[in-house]
Parts: structure tokens; sequence; C-alpha cells
């Protein structure tokens, strides 16, 4: 489960290094505007999950290298865990600074410095990544028992007979195959 969620993680990991990589906006942005928006960026709890995309990102990449090469010896994983780094880090942050400035306007920016100034959100920071991790967890158990269960099963049985699946999926009585 945890290669599935990793896995997760790296494709989400991926798609936003893509997009932003991909240059969408990279105009001049004015220079109290991006103090701003970095400063956002940390009083958000943003910064906090890039570093989790950054762990996901080597996590999941390194159960790749680890399947690889079962009898890697800890100093290579203590290098491998530095690969991304403050430059690293720095570059995305570089990267989405222009996302920010391109969909929010000056003011909305200020505004939202201020709510997240407030005290009860640094508690609301903090335990986010905690809550979503459970609540993802309890979610992925709660799928899985749904689709294992013989009353889903049975439900889902019962509705391909009610609507004749098995007779209007078939050529001449013969199942169809997947490629047609």
């Amino acid at each position: 489960m945890n290669w599935i969620k990793n896995g997760v993680v790296l494709a989400a990991g991926l798609a936003i290094w893509g997009l932003l990589g991909a240059g969408l906006l990279h105009a001049d942005i004015d220079p109290e505007k991006e103090r701003d928006i970095r400063k956002l960026l940390r009083v958000s709890g943003i910064y906090q999950q890039l570093d989790y995309m950054k762990e996901g990102v080597l996590n999941s990449y390194g159960s790749m290298v680890a399947t690889a090469y079962p009898d890697a010896p800890q100093a290579f994983w203590d290098d491998f865990y530095d690969l991304i780094g403050e430059e690293e880090m720095k570059t995305l942050i570089d990267r989405v600074v222009p996302v920010y400035d391109h969909h929010m306007s000056h003011e909305v920016i200020q505004q939202l410095i201020g709510m997240f100034e407030n005290p009860f959100w640094e508690e609301w920071k903090k335990k986010m990544p905690i809550i979503s991790r459970e609540a993802g967890q309890a979610g992925s158990d709660w799928s899985q028992e749904l689709m294992q269960s013989k009353g889903f099963r049975r439900q889902v049985d019962a509705l391909v007979e009610k609507h004749k699946l098995e007779a209007s999926n078939s050529a001449n009585g013969e199942p169809r195959s997947q490629t047609e």
C-alpha cells in the first residue's frame, strides 16, 4: 500500500514539477509583491508542503532503487537523501512564485498573510499534515474494505444482471474482448 501511496505522491510531484517546469509564468514580478508571495508561502505552510513533496519523490524513487540494489549501504542512502537540497528547493520555490503572481492580486496575497499569521492557523498548519495522512489512510482502508466486501460485490453483480451487461457486452453470445 505504501508503494501505491508513494506512487501517487510521485505522480503528483512530477505533474507539479512538469507544470512549473514548463515555464508557464516567468514575467517580471513587482519586488514587493514577490516578497509578500514568499512570505505567504512561509506563513501558510506551503514551504512545509513542498518539503513533503520532496520527501515523497525521494521515498518513491528510493523504493525503486532499493528494489534494484537491496544491499545498498547506509552511506549510499545518506547521500541519496541529500540529492535534493536547499538549492533544488529554492529552484522549485522560484518556479512557484510566478504561479501565485499570475493568479492572485497583491491585495489578496496581503489579506491571506494576515489570515495565516493568526495564532489559530499555527495549530492548523502543525496538525493538518497529520490529519491529512490519517484521513487519507482512513479513506484508503474504507475503499479497500468496500471493494473487497461480499455485499458490495453482490450489489455490483445485481446491477450487471439488472442492466443485462453480460448480454449487451457480448457478440454472438461470446464475451467481447477488452480491446474491441
